[in-house]
């Protein structure tokens, strides 16, 4: 595997595939060493947990730097991954044994019966680029905490930080067979679907994900997807700062270059607020510098994956074709790097792939509607269903909005934010399942009933 800097196109390193009796061989001694594991105490394995938090503050600033480097991510937005993993790692800390804990429901005379949360077993954790940290913990610290054992294949595209995780796990106590890292691409990933793992977590692509549901669905084991989306955001007429919302529009479009599951993809502009909107939005993005990624100045760096570019200028050339225009980014990179200008669309509409088919770039549409019934209208137009935002002074203003849209996570005067307290999920093409949570505490354990009558 050879490990490209998306940013100069060079060669950083080459490591090796893991082959598939690699792979077998890791699962055998995985499901060896789960049991032990699991028998620990709670108090036991959070504390090891614990651990690899701290060795995640204390090597930060080389884990973000390899990320930049294999990934294409600006330096501080590494930085930002990195301590916002850290936080979420600290909601699991401060509550999976709450969470765990065996509860007893009903205690009458002669009788009790308790739910008890037992591991599923040993999980595959096949995880994304694009947040290697953040998705990553979501799945592998409380399966963990839980009590199972974890292979984690690491995408191709941030292969290295995922084989830094697997250091720091083990040098924070985790048993060396408990967590896994599994190196390679996509025959890595079939490999994976042979074994009679005890669960799959997945974050990716819907069409991925759609072909790993398929292919283990005959297991009759937990099958999580955490899957793309083409998130919108509606302006309304109930707005007084607009330049305010432009500015949080842009940040929710494009930070990350784009290349975040939950990223603005479709903008709808009330008419009453469309021109002055447009405008700001335009000046906010001119301010966003694209460049080196390792500078900390820079705010867009390159795509992590070459063929997105052409991907991208497909998808905006098929909505030029239709009658749409670009006010903003036509120019081309020019030098090395899989670099695409942050590029905003105006005159688009839903005959356009631009409004419909997910983007993960930095390049977004933004059409005029006459009022909340219209944004609704093609707000729930996609497939997909992972989050939606709408900006308003008033709540009272934004619920009916909020309410009728089929996503697992709305937002009010907000976009393309995660928190640890509530669950990530989606709905259709978004994925199926929940991390986060105290519902994603409980998604790496089966309950036991207890019925005991003395």
């Amino acid at each position: 595997m050879k490990i490209i800097n998306p940013a100069t196109e060079q060669i950083l390193t080459e490591i090796e595939a893991d082959s598939p009796r690699l792979i077998h061989n890791a699962y055998h001694s995985a499901v060896e060493a789960q049991s032990l594991w699991a028998n620990r105490s709670l108090k036991d394995r959070i504390k090891h947990i614990r651990n690899f938090d701290r060795l995640l503050e204390e090597n930060k600033e080389d884990l973000a730097k390899t990320l930049t480097n294999e990934v294409g991510k600006p330096i501080w937005q590494s930085i930002n991954e990195i301590n916002g993993a850290r936080g979420r790692i600290a909601y699991f800390l401060d509550n999976s044994d709450r969470w765990l804990t065996s509860e007893t429901i009903n205690q009458t005379e002669g009788l009790i019966e308790k739910i008890s949360y037992e591991p599923l077993g040993v999980i595959g954790n096949i995880s994304a680029w694009n947040y290697p940290f953040l998705v990553g913990v979501n799945v592998f610290i409380p399966a963990l905490i839980a009590g199972n054992a974890v292979l984690y294949k690491a995408s191709e595209y941030a292969a290295l930080t995922g084989l830094k995780i697997e250091a720091l796990m083990h040098e924070a106590g985790i048993p060396q067979h408990v967590f896994q890292t599994i190196t390679g691409g996509a025959e890595t990933g079939e490999t994976l679907l042979t074994l009679p793992l005890d669960g799959y977590f997945f974050t990716g692509s819907y069409k991925t994900g759609q072909y790993i549901y398929e292919k283990v669905a005959k297991k009759m084991v937990p099958c999580q997807m955490e899957l793309g989306g083409k998130d919108p955001l509606y302006v309304n007429a109930d707005n007084a700062d607009i330049k305010a919302v432009a500015a949080a529009a842009a940040e929710g479009a494009f930070y990350n270059a784009g290349q975040s599951c939950c990223a603005v993809e479709r903008i709808y502009v009330h008419e009453l607020h469309y021109e002055e909107f447009i405008e700001a939005f335009v000046d906010e993005v001119k301010n966003m510098k694209v460049g080196d990624p390792r500078d900390k100045d820079t705010y867009i760096g390159p795509l992590t994956r070459e063929s997105q570019v052409d991907f991208l200028q497909n998808q905006a050339g098929h909505a030029l074709l239709k009658g749409a225009r670009i006010i903003y980014g036509e120019d081309r990179w020019e030098g090395k790097g899989y670099y695409f200008l942050p590029t905003i669309m105006v005159d688009v509409d839903h005959s356009m792939r631009i409004m419909t088919e997910e983007s993960f770039g930095p390049l977004i549409g933004v059409q005029k509607v006459s009022g909340d019934a219209e944004a609704i209208a093609l707000m729930k137009d996609t497939d997909y269903g992972l989050t939606a935002a709408v900006y308003s002074d008033h709540l009272e203003s934004a619920e009916p909005v909020l309410q009728a849209m089929r996503s697992g996570s709305v937002y009010w005067n907000c976009c393309d934010r995660v928190s640890a307290n509530l669950p990530w999920s989606g709905r259709g093409n978004s994925g199926i399942g929940s991390t986060l949570s105290y519902q994603g505490i409980r998604a790496f354990v089966q309950p036991k009933a207890y019925h005991l009558r003395g």
